[in-house]
């Protein structure tokens, strides 16, 4: 009886394992879904092993599929590593024919080891994706891994698995609140220059607060993502001159793909959004590169934004976007945008001094300076411009035309040139009898101008705007307007030259 309870044990067993062996799966339609869209790994410089991080992938269809490929971008070449339900693959990084049941989940556990020599002190992140199927089957999650000791800001997943966002007008976007308080990255009010810091998504201030930036602060955002400053909060940029190369005391906004190949690529991040009613806004010494638009400064309240000491460059819209605010600056360098380095719009309150507006972008369309008492809305409407002041400083580029005024009758256009290098060909005669455009003949809003003379930048093409004593920037400013130092530190001599530098020798070719 023993004997027969045993192979009838042993038939059911059988019948189980065939059943199994003939099992039926339909090939995966690119619909997975994974707890995650992104897998940040922190990893500080070091060749020690990252901590292992675990996404799940879910079938929620009713079929059981087969994945017939899951494996990293960079395929057998990349610094990453992961298994799949405990398997191993090819060497951690290529998986084939992986079956997972319906209404089932798998897991990815992956880590990384990031060797020394296999990294640049300009390589900041390491990236790659985790991708499923493939052809029009295709899905990607994405891989991050800090290379530096860095401290990494993204919006956090909600209680109901979606991803934390913040308001904007009638929409959410995607981004969270800076919190002074935050239990593993303590006051995220304070950037200082300990560590560099990445930001995905949009960091906001909370009302009433000020963010803070210390002389030497890195900051590297990520794809659509910036830095809003919303009603009642503040930001103070408080960088100072270096004394090297290195820019030291600079503080620098960027992208975070830190690649040479990168270097110069606008539109890589979002912008820092200064919106209507922020107060006691001030920036000193910043560099700021690659952006969709790279100061956008809302609003007139009574509260002067103060710009010192700042460069941006490679912008796809704008360098800075100005709409009725109120902004006095000194030692400003704007190069290489979409549309204009400098956008005064919507009317406001503008006082630019010692200032270099430069704009080599690649188009007719685009200028070095725009001014307007209007929006570009559907319904366009005016505000009054009350100033719009310029003293000894240089509007150039590779257009014909970099500067331009565009005024709507119903409000204020009030406008100052002092001292200026101003590139603007009359080509046809088109602008001859323009009121706006009398360069030498109306004492009102032009002195002193010197037009389409080229200042001889040292090279443009890689954003160096200093002169030496053969520009026609030279000694022309005037020392009523001086800025004692310019935007490197450099004490200025009597009279003073046009624009944001103070002039000296090149250095000689090698």
């Amino acid at each position: 009886m023993r004997h027969i309870t045993l192979l009838f044990l042993i038939g059911i067993l059988f019948s189980f394992c065939s059943c199994r062996s003939d099992f039926e799966t339909i090939p995966s339609s690119g619909d997975l879904t994974f707890s995650k869209d992104t897998v940040y790994l922190d990893t500080v410089f070091t060749n020690l092993s990252s901590s292992t991080f675990t996404l799940k992938v879910y079938n929620h269809s009713k079929n059981d599929i087969n994945i017939p490929l899951i494996k990293f971008g960079k395929g057998l070449n990349s610094k990453y590593r992961m298994s799949v339900d405990g398997a191993q693959g090819n060497q951690g990084k290529i998986f084939e024919n992986v079956t997972l049941l319906a209404k089932d989940s798998l897991y990815i556990f992956i880590e990384t080891t990031v060797e020394s020599d296999n990294t640049t002190p300009s390589e900041f992140l390491y990236t790659d994706q985790i991708e499923f199927d493939g052809g029009t089957n295709l899905q990607k999650v994405e891989l991050v891994t800090l290379v530096q000791d860095a401290i990494l800001l993204y919006p956090n997943r909600n209680s109901d698995g979606t991803t934390e966002t913040l308001p904007n007008g009638n929409e959410k976007i995607n981004g969270f609140y800076l919190d002074k308080n935050d239990p593993i990255h303590g006051n995220e009010l304070l950037f200082t220059n300990k560590k560099a810091y990445v930001i995905y998504g949009y960091a906001a201030v909370p009302e009433g607060e000020t963010v803070t930036f210390e002389p030497g602060a890195r900051v590297y955002f990520h794809a659509d993502s910036g830095l809003i400053v919303p009603k009642n909060a503040s930001i103070e940029i408080n960088g100072t001159n270096s004394t090297t190369d290195k820019l030291e005391n600079e503080i620098i906004f960027s992208n975070d793909r830190q690649q040479p190949d990168f270097a110069y690529i606008p539109g890589q991040w979002g912008t820092i959004w200064l919106q209507n009613g922020s107060t006691n806004n001030k920036i000193q010494n910043l560099t700021l590169k690659n952006a969709t638009v790279g100061l956008l400064i809302d609003g007139n309240n009574g509260s002067t934004t103060s710009i010192k000491n700042t460069q941006i460059y490679n912008c796809t819209h704008y360098g800075i976007q100005a709409k009725n605010a109120l902004i006095e600056a000194e030692n400003i360098v704007i190069n290489y945008t979409g549309q204009a380095s400098l956008a005064c719009t919507y009317g406001g309150n503008y006082k630019f001094t010692h200032s270099t507006f430069n704009n080599d972008w690649s188009s007719p369309e685009q200028v070095a300076l725009y001014i307007s008492n209007y929006n570009t809305g559907a319904t366009p409407e005016t505000k009054d411009l009350n100033q719009a002041t310029f003293n000894n400083c240089i509007i150039y580029g590779s257009f014909s035309n970099e500067l331009l005024l565009d005024k709507k009758t119903g409000a204020a256009f009030e406008y100052q040139f002092n001292n200026c290098l101003i590139k603007f060909n009359n080509t046809n005669n088109k602008y001859t009898k323009d009121a706006d455009y009398q360069f030498d003949t109306d004492p009102i809003h032009y002195n002193a101008i010197i037009l389409n003379k080229d200042p001889k930048f040292f090279n443009s093409n890689i954003n160096n705007f200093n002169i030496d004593n053969t520009s026609s920037a030279f000694a022309k400013g005037n020392s009523t307007y001086l800025v004692p130092l310019d935007i490197i530190g450099i004490t200025r001599v009597l009279p003073p030259d046009l624009g944001a530098y103070q002039s000296k020798p090149f250095p000689k070719s090698k």
